[in-house]
């Protein structure tokens, strides 16, 4: 390779390196939103985010803007978690220690109802987690449909009883 060759190829790379990093500025409350939707802890939120972020990457010069970017950041984010969450069944589930005590926590109802709610979401299976969040999210039907890969009407059906499911607790 030519130092001419050398040099552009660094210089498209670099340029490359920029536009993803304006695309994470501009993506990342949704991949961090999928990502929550997957866990309590923060520090695994966190995990799952970077594990996004490496899918994202390795995918993002294949992206053919066949779709909305959007749907494409929310299917591969979803795919991330859902292939982290299985890794995560197949490992030795280890026990942390915790105090028990957090100073900090705020006890008002609304935190209450919230952390209900979200306590509710997670006993989901991963797809009816997926479809949650993407209509709370304000996703169209055919929106969440093109993620997940299902009919629109599917995507009521489904939202229909998992909404049921919720009010049950």
């Amino acid at each position: 390779m030519t130092l001419r060759q050398m040099v552009k190829t660094s210089t498209t790379m670099e340029s490359i390196e920029k536009e993803f990093a304006q695309f994470v500025r501009e993506q990342k409350s949704t991949i961090y939103t999928v990502c929550y939707m997957f866990s309590n802890d923060e520090e695994e939120v966190n995990d799952l985010f970077q594990e996004a972020l490496v899918n994202l990457w390795k995918g993002y010069g294949a992206f053919r803007h066949e779709s909305k970017i959007g749907t494409w950041v929310y299917r591969v984010t979803l795919n991330s978690c859902i292939s982290s969450e299985r890794k995560k069944k197949r490992r030795v589930q280890a026990i942390p220690l915790t105090m028990d005590v957090n100073l900090y926590e705020d006890n008002d109802a609304d935190t209450k109802q919230i952390r209900q709610l979200h306590e509710r979401i997670q006993k989901l299976g991963m797809v009816d987690r997926a479809i949650v969040l993407m209509w709370l999210e304000n996703m169209s039907y055919d929106e969440i449909a093109a993620v997940i890969g299902i009919t629109p009407k599917n995507v009521g059906v489904k939202l229909f009883r998992i909404k049921q499911q919720l009010m049950k607790g």
